[in-house]
């Protein structure tokens, strides 16, 4: 197996249409919107709750810890970048405290979802409690309770994960989220 190495995965651009969209507010906070990354035709999605750091303060590039530890745990299931394609509920990086549900409802119903018709994953990957609650659309999961199988979600066939800043902080999630992708790869 080659050594791993993480890599800054190419930015899919928003659509000129949505750019400017202010309906769930986080506008206001001074973030840019972040359509996903990675290749918009690749069977598996990806579903985190919102885009994380891309750039230092002087505006370099870099690879976050969060996908550090997906791109690392890709790697060893033995997928290959160009089969992921990550998205968020949220398009925008919240700073400052907001309405959560509502903007998580309003990003889903305004971007996600027709996101998800257009693009037709094969799979989607749910990554961390918040991303799950919100796609499942139901408060009362979660993701100990779910993993480790398929769920019919709007017509897709999803399954969930520890999100990989919940791994890297405790690395005794991190063989589960190993099962987890592997159960993907054995799928595809």
């Amino acid at each position: 197996m080659e050594p791993f190495c993480p890599i800054v995965w190419p930015e899919d651009p928003t659509q000129v249409n949505e750019k400017n969209c202010e309906l769930c507010g986080l506008y206001r906070q001074g973030t840019r919107m972040v359509w996903g990354e990675g290749n918009p035709e690749a069977p598996i999605t990806v579903i985190l709750d919102n885009p994380g750091a891309r750039e230092d303060r002087e505006g370099n590039s870099f690879v976050c810890g969060t996908r550090q530890t997906l791109q690392k745990a890709v790697h060893e299931v033995g997928l290959k970048p160009e089969q992921l394609y990550v998205t968020y509920i949220l398009k925008r990086k919240p700073v400052r405290a907001y309405d959560k549900e509502a903007a998580r409802q309003i990003c889903m119903q305004t971007h996600l979802f027709g996101q998800l018709r257009q693009q037709n994953p094969t799979l989607i990957l749910c990554l961390g409690n918040v991303a799950v609650q919100s796609f499942f659309q139901n408060a009362e999961i979660d993701v100990k309770r779910l993993r480790g199988s398929f769920h019919d979600v709007l017509g897709y066939q999803t399954t969930v994960s520890y999100h990989p800043l919940a791994v890297r902080r405790r690395p005794n999630l991190y063989p589960l989220f190993i099962e987890d992708l592997t159960l993907i790869a054995d799928k595809l």
